[in-house]
């Protein structure tokens, strides 16, 4: 990470790491889909430590659910400084993007294959996720 993204304590801004997790989740959602995605919604992200200038930044993704044209991505993010042996998860996201046509226009993704137990349950858990963003995506429901 360059000074140009950190703020003057040399901790590399948040909105930084966003639009890194942004950018790996498009490529990620891209490839499964055959097709390019937008961006749906940002479900959770955490900062578990800060990035600072001079970092190595890992950004490692797994698609971890599929619906008929939207896909949950889970990014992980890692920072190795240059003299440190290994890195150091230090956030991560779920993204939920949507494939579209050359319109605009949401279009069916290829299901997901799931060959371990730890994907299985990965799957559920974010058929979970999707279902309440559905719920809380229609909004407050009205009261007569």
């Amino acid at each position: 990470m360059l000074p140009v993204e950190a703020n003057n304590l040399g901790s590399v801004f948040g909105g930084i790491i966003l639009a890194e997790i942004d950018r790996v989740a498009y490529i990620t959602a891209s490839r499964h889909a055959f097709a390019p995605c937008l961006t749906a919604s940002f479900d959770r992200v955490d900062f578990i430590a800060p990035v600072h200038v001079g970092d190595i930044v890992q950004l490692d993704a797994q698609v971890t659910f599929v619906r008929r044209t939207s896909m949950e991505i889970w990014i992980q993010v890692s920072a190795e400084r240059i003299d440190a042996e290994r890195a150091q998860l230090v956030g991560n996201a779920f993204v939920t993007m949507v494939a579209i046509d050359s319109s605009g226009r949401p279009i069916p993704v290829p299901e997901l294959v799931l060959t371990t137990e730890e994907e299985r349950v990965r799957f559920e858990e974010g058929r979970r996720r999707m279902d309440e963003r559905r719920k809380t995506r229609a909004g407050p429901s009205k009261k007569e």
